[in-house]
């Protein structure tokens, strides 16, 4: 589904990402891990259009997307929740969930997807008039994912879902990315929390100052003993 091939990317003189390989296969779950700095959100940001590759190519159902706008890269059915949420504050959650779809143009099918986030996130119907930026920081996750579902992404990126959050909310927010991959939408993770990323992904990679240094299944990663020692704290 998605293939990266040698990927670079600078911000000025700093190499971000040093020549990354790395594929998502359809139907999987499939994790970075790395320190910060390591080049995990980067890598997403160059998926998603939102940083401009030096070189290397980013192939998305066997269309390259070089030179393609951020747009353009939503429309071919990859939609991007970017660290921090960035929900747009000063417009409602219906506003928000709304501006999600605000490529699309059929009408019925937008509202059977409202119904559908609100069915997976009931919270968002109970605060739908509310102003987004009064909802807690798991209210706001939440509402992140969910407006990135109205896009109907093949592909979702997800940058630190579980950042701030509270422990339950962190394993409430996993269970729900588990649920998306059962209802056909392809996953890529990065992740801060590498015990709980590991355990609900396909594959992983491992990142360290931008590039890919160990990949293996979320299993084989997480019984390697370095990498406990590494990222788990064991």
């Amino acid at each position: 589904m998605l293939k990266i091939d040698n990927l670079e990317l600078n911000y000025g003189v700093i190499r971000a990402l040093k020549g990354i390989t790395m594929e998502v296969n359809e139907g999987e779950i499939v994790t970075l891990i790395g320190a910060n700095g390591a080049g995990k959100s980067s890598t997403l940001k160059a998926i998603s259009g939102i940083e401009k590759i030096k070189s290397g190519s980013i192939t998305f159902m066997e269309e390259n997307l070089h030179r393609k706008s951020a747009q353009d890269i939503v429309k071919r059915g990859i939609s991007h929740v970017p660290e921090g949420r960035r929900i747009f504050p000063g417009l409602t959650v219906l506003e928000n969930l709304e501006m999600g779809a605000y490529l699309r143009k059929d009408k019925e099918g937008i509202r059977q997807d409202l119904k559908m986030v609100y069915e997976r996130f009931p919270i968002l119907e109970a605060r739908s008039k509310q102003d987004a930026a009064t909802l807690s920081g798991g209210e706001q996750q939440m509402l992140a994912m969910g407006r990135a579902l109205m896009s109907r992404p093949k592909l979702l990126l997800l940058d630190e879902p579980s950042m701030g959050l509270a422990p339950i909310l962190v394993r409430e927010i996993f269970s729900i990315i588990k649920d998306i991959k059962k209802q056909g939408t392809t996953v890529l993770l990065v992740e801060q929390n590498a015990r709980m990323a590991l355990s609900i992904a396909d594959r992983a990679y491992v990142m360290e100052t931008g590039s890919i240094v160990l990949s293996g299944s979320g299993e084989e990663l997480a019984s390697s003993k370095d990498i406990q020692k590494a990222y788990l704290g064991g």
